[in-house]
């Protein structure tokens, strides 16, 4: 009877360990996938940073994960949440919206949304949404810092492929069984 008991210990051990394993190699290759996305993604559009904004409650969330073409660039950790982010915009990005600003010094946009983007530096910014699920798990940030840019259809479709790759990922995508 002891036997069993102590075969039944180990194997609740094992399953716990393969568990945490797994769940490592999935947070490796998830981390893996989002640079390799970024850098690709920085360099096809020849900007400053592209910046990964992952949404852990309702429209809070951090940058965790970036490429940058210098790091006096980096908000990595970044946490400031831009004022005007609210359900609409979230609703919005739900349906997919992709949202360029050519000039953030000139465009038409919310003053609070200004002052946010000025704050990180931005001059010129792409946004695509990466939906999991029907659900907002965060934002890819295209940003150029040094100057205006006009965005492209072709950069528009590189930005909405990314957001799609990394979404769509198996290590992006896993729920948890049981």
């Amino acid at each position: 009877m002891s036997q069993f008991k102590t075969d039944d210990k180990q194997d609740k051990s094992d399953e716990g360990l393969r568990h945490v394993v797994q769940r490592f190699v999935r947070n490796i290759e998830r981390d893996a996938l989002v640079i390799e996305t970024l850098d690709l993604l920085r360099s096809q559009l020849n900007i400053d940073r592209v910046a990964l904004y992952y949404f852990y409650g309702q429209w809070k969330g951090q940058v965790t994960a970036e490429a940058l073409s210098d790091s006096a660039y980096s908000i990595y950790g970044y946490t400031g949440a831009d004022n005007c982010f609210n359900d609409e915009y979230a609703a919005l990005y739900l349906k997919g919206r992709i949202h360029g600003i050519d000039n953030v010094a000139t465009a038409e946009i919310a003053p609070c949304h200004r002052e946010f983007l000025e704050s990180i530096q931005v001059q010129a910014n792409l946004v695509a949404p990466i939906l999991v699920s029907e659900e907002l798990w965060g934002l890819i940030s295209a940003h150029n810092c040094q100057d205006a840019c006009t965005w492209s259809s072709e950069d528009i479709a590189r930005i909405k492929s990314a957001a799609q790759q990394i979404a769509t990922a198996p290590s992006i995508n896993f729920r948890e069984e049981g």
